[in-house]
């Protein structure tokens, strides 16, 4: 009767959050991720307003260098958007998990979908990432003293 009702719907309910596991790893990830980004964002700004900020003359002499902060700050606000698209996309993963098993249909196939495209955002947001940080070691020039 209602006893065996009750463990099924723990068993299923189990079965959901052993599924849903594998996601949550994955947005915990993309968050840590985001955390680099939103830190290097956060310094490419304040070098971009320190030199913003400061003579005229210093502006002009360091011209080359606030135009790559303004591509590095570019390139980093993309890389920030893409990974939270792609949290956003796990999130609704794991909800239509969660639905799914409460309605009693089959979302695999959404799922499908948004966990391509959770991928296809955050391998976006890396390469971004990743041509950002070209952009931010392609100017050290070493001094012999």
């Amino acid at each position: 009767g209602i006893y065996v009702q009750t463990t099924a719907n723990v068993t299923i309910v189990a079965h959901v959050i052993q599924q849903a596991v594998a996601p949550v790893f994955l947005l915990t990830g993309v968050g840590a991720i985001l955390s680099v980004l939103t830190n290097r964002l956060a310094r490419v700004v304040d070098r971009y307003r320190h030199l913003n900020d400061s003579s005229e003359d210093k502006r002009t002499s360091h011209k080359k260098e606030i135009d790559a902060l303004s591509r590095r700050a570019r390139l980093i606000h993309w890389a920030i958007s893409l990974c939270t698209i792609c949290a956003l996309f796990i999130c609704i993963v794991i909800a239509a998990l969660f639905v799914g098993s409460e309605i009693g249909i089959d979302p695999s196939g959404t799922i499908s979908i948004l966990f391509i495209a959770a991928m296809l955002a955050l391998i976006s947001g890396l390469l971004c990432f990743l041509r950002e940080i070209a952009l931010a070691t392609g100017k050290i020039e070493v001094r012999e003293r």
